[in-house]
């Protein structure tokens, strides 16, 4: 054994040793840059009035905490998970990566289909849900918003609840995240009287100004529509659109608004 080097000899070598150059970046700028082509994936068991589960796959992008898609299932298999991942992303607004559990329902043929697509799975460490924060968060901000409060009778209801709360989560309720500011973006109004539009049959409110619909609007987008229950427009939709006994206190689908809107805007 060696005798032990002296100490200033040691903090030399150790001076002389560091990188020179301007430091490297930290997990958190590096996230930062890279949240964009990153998505995530979920599912979330929701049980019905008559005790059966439907499964509600959830998919998040990590850049602006935006719903990108979902859809519902009684019986979530390994080809269906792969067909709503071709249906989310078509054509080449594929993420980089894909960050989901290690759930059973993502078999080979899921796994062969996002490898097709370009994404680099990234499966997280078993029984660590902290690692898929933001689908999470999502769940159960859904849970707490809106699920916990309503009876869900089927799965067409079950869509049709996930479609009006999509519209208000991507364009009305506010994250801290980015800075009180919706994941599509949330112009401010700084004219106008302040109305409360009510949501979900009233669990959640939408304030905004009464000039949304100004004069130099010619047609409002669907959830523009679906925002506003005291316009015109809204009211006659409602009366065109057949709803049933389990519906009648929800607002018609994205769809079929989309529809009428472009019938209105043929007919003027």
């Amino acid at each position: 054994m060696g005798r032990p080097a002296h100490p200033w000899r040691t903090a030399e070598a150790w001076v002389c040793g560091r990188r020179r150059g301007p430091p490297s970046q930290g997990w958190r700028t590096f996230l930062r840059n890279h949240a964009a082509t990153i998505a995530a994936i979920d599912l979330c068991v929701v049980p019905t009035l008559t005790f059966e589960c439907l499964f509600a796959f959830l998919v998040v992008g990590h850049g602006r905490r935006q719903l990108l898609w979902f859809a519902v299932t009684r019986h979530p298999t390994a080809e269906w998970l792969a067909q709503q991942i071709v249906e989310a992303f078509p054509w080449n607004t594929s993420p980089a990566y894909l960050v989901r559990d290690n759930d059973g329902a993502y078999g080979q043929a899921f796994t062969r289909r996002i490898r097709t697509m370009g994404i680099r799975d990234r499966p997280t460490s078993p029984r660590s849900p902290w690692q898929n924060p933001y689908t999470e968060r999502l769940i159960g901000t859904l849970r707490r918003d809106c699920l916990d409060h309503v009876l869900i009778f089927g799965a067409r209801h079950l869509r049709r609840i996930l479609t009006s709360y999509s519209c208000y989560y991507n364009e009305m309720r506010t994250h801290l995240s980015l800075d009180k500011d919706t994941p599509l973006g949330r112009a401010v109004q700084r004219h106008g009287t302040i109305v409360a539009t009510p949501m979900l049959s009233g669990l959640h409110h939408c304030y905004h100004s009464d000039m949304i619909f100004g004069k130099d609007t010619c047609c409002p987008s669907p959830c523009d529509a679906l925002k506003c229950w005291h316009s015109p427009f809204y009211k006659f939709l409602y009366k065109q659109v057949p709803f049933g006994p389990a519906v009648s206190l929800y607002t018609p689908s994205s769809s079929y608004m989309a529809y009428s809107l472009s019938l209105k805007c043929s007919r003027t």
